[in-house]
């Protein structure tokens, strides 16, 4: 069971986009009770299907990455294999939304940090979500999955101590993932997070560092959020009044 919290952000809404269109977030449980072991899965995919087209998120258990694409969910498992989920494969963390675009910008030559100066200079505020695609040919992609865990569940940040990472050259693919703004903190992962799945369906995982050849680049503003929070499980006994914040740039390989 979940509850939802919705918070209306405004209605200023990304260049090129419909004065009209209303963008929406919806995101399941909080990333700091995730760092904290919160890993039981409360929403099936069939659920999260209905909320969006496009996201990242993580597996019951913590078994692997998350990427939804054009409508589609993929597993990135620790082996580093991708795997297709069944629809009543649950998830315990996840962002979703239904991808619509305005304008598409090429670009050529440019690193991970190169990329978020880039969407940074284009955002007309920083207090905006963001859903961010970027489809493109690559010379180099570094990524890193997570292992099912048992309980009881250890940190995140311990988990990622001894992530599997992955790294291939010359391949083409998809960055699917969100910049959340500053305020988020403790909700969701301030800044950017994004994941990669190849055109061949045969690498991805959760971005660390990346060189881009040439692509588009998509953003999509959001203006609203909404947060399901578990109604019951092991959400409900964990202690989220701590400030989380260096494990979380850890984990996030920052």
């Amino acid at each position: 069971m979940i509850k939802s919290v919705v918070f209306l952000l405004g209605v200023f809404l990304f260049v090129g986009c419909s004065q009209n269109r209303q963008q929406k977030l919806v995101q399941v449980s909080t990333i700091d009770a995730l760092l904290q072991g919160v890993y039981d899965g409360n929403t099936s995919l069939q659920t999260l299907d209905k909320y969006g087209d496009f996201g990242i998120g993580t597996f019951n258990g913590l078994d692997g990455e998350m990427i939804l694409l054009d409508g589609h969910f993929y597993q990135v498992k620790a082996d580093g294999k991708i795997y297709h989920p069944e629809s009543d494969v649950l998830t315990p963390f996840a962002s979703v939304t239904n991808f619509e675009p305005g304008k598409e910008y090429p670009l050529n030559k440019l690193s991970y940090s190169e990329l978020k100066a880039t969407i940074d200079s284009l955002a007309p505020s920083p207090n905006f979500f963001y859903a961010i695609k970027l489809k493109g040919t690559f010379d180099r992609v570094k990524t890193r999955s997570v292992p099912m865990q048992k309980t009881p569940y250890p940190p995140l940040v311990e988990v990622t101590e001894n992530q599997p990472e992955f790294e291939t050259v010359n391949i083409s693919g998809t960055l699917v993932g969100f910049y959340c703004p500053p305020y988020v903190t403790g909700l969701n992962v301030p800044g950017y997070h994004l994941h990669f799945l190849s055109d061949d369906k045969n690498f991805g995982g959760h971005l660390l560092s990346f060189e881009l050849k040439s692509g588009h680049l998509q953003i999509d503003q959001i203006n609203e959020f909404t947060l399901k929070i578990p109604a019951e499980g092991h959400f409900l006994k964990t202690s989220l009044d701590e400030d989380l914040s260096e494990d979380l740039q850890k984990v996030e390989g920052e």
